[in-house]
């Protein structure tokens, strides 16, 4: 069993952190509040950003102690400067300390985003396509992976994030406060919350069992569906009226987050990983049983 530190235990950390601790692996959770973290998890008490604290509360696992780190920290707003400072300078402040504990690579991994391809034209994209993003978001997500990438760490791209506890769309569905595009399909990607943290699950295990691993995965799941397609699906199963189409030129009430492209994630199933919630029928469904 190993010895694994979540830095940055919130929304998917805290669910990994969980899933590692019942696998039988000694896990530390470094968040900055006071939230519990779930059974079984060391807690450690530190902000990210602050270089002494941080490598105050490190202190407390041995030298050397640590097999595996895992960044899952999320920036506290959605600026700029605060993508800068949660995705690359306490990430940094991180490969600092693990590069002094003398961690072999590759058992240090990031969770970025695919916010980082500017594809906008519905195309098909997955690890190897290129990555040129104008949005802030997508630029720092890019710098952090450059620092993980020159550690020899493994950073997986997720989609948008959704599961227990994040229901906007579905309420916004059930108010009638969204519309749809007019015009051609426009492409979302996506991932429930659990099968994030069990994707990262998985590629620890195969770090941990020395099994050969690619240096970028990308973390959705199988359906890049239309926007559209999916709030109308959330209609029916809310059974409120379908979202209206809004008029040519109208920006559309249903948040554009995204951009339009299709992210593929063949690598990550090559690897033998499976999905608990494979499109967002299964993962929407789960959440409104």
């Amino acid at each position: 069993m190993a010895r694994i530190l979540i830095a940055g235990c919130g929304y998917v950390g805290s669910e990994l952190a969980a899933r590692l601790a019942a696998d039988g692996h000694t896990v530390f959770g470094l968040r900055r509040g006071a939230a519990p973290l779930p059974e079984g998890v060391a807690a450690l008490r530190a902000d990210l950003l602050d270089r002494a604290g941080l490598r105050a509360a490190l202190a407390e696992i041995e030298p050397g102690g640590i097999d595996v780190v895992v960044y899952a920290a999320a920036a506290d707003a959605a600026d700029d400067e605060s993508y800068r400072r949660a995705y690359v300078e306490g990430l940094g402040h991180v490969l600092e300390w693990a590069d002094a504990q003398g961690m072999r690579p590759p058992r240090v991994f990031f969770t970025s985003s695919t916010a980082v391809y500017a594809q906008a034209d519905g195309a098909e994209v997955d690890e190897e396509s290129p990555t040129e993003p104008t949005h802030f978001a997508g630029v720092r997500m890019l710098e952090a992976e450059r620092l993980v990438r020159a550690a020899d760490g493994i950073v997986l791209r997720l989609g948008g994030i959704y599961g227990p506890g994040r229901t906007r769309l579905i309420e916004a569905v059930r108010a009638g406060r969204v519309t749809l595009r007019p015009g051609p399909p426009r492409y979302t990607n996506r991932i429930h919350r659990d099968d994030a943290a069990r994707a990262l699950e998985h590629l620890v295990g195969r770090a941990l069992a020395g099994a050969p691993l690619d240096p970028v995965y990308v973390g959705v799941d199988d359906d890049p569906a239309d926007e559209a397609e999916v709030l109308r699906w959330l209609a029916a199963r809310l059974g409120v009226p379908p979202p209206p189409v809004a008029p040519a030129g109208a920006a559309p009430a249903a948040p554009a987050r995204g951009g339009n492209k299709r992210c593929r994630n063949a690598r990550l199933r090559a690897t033998g990983f499976t999905f608990l919630y494979p499109t967002f029928r299964e993962g929407y469904a789960s959440l409104l049983s």
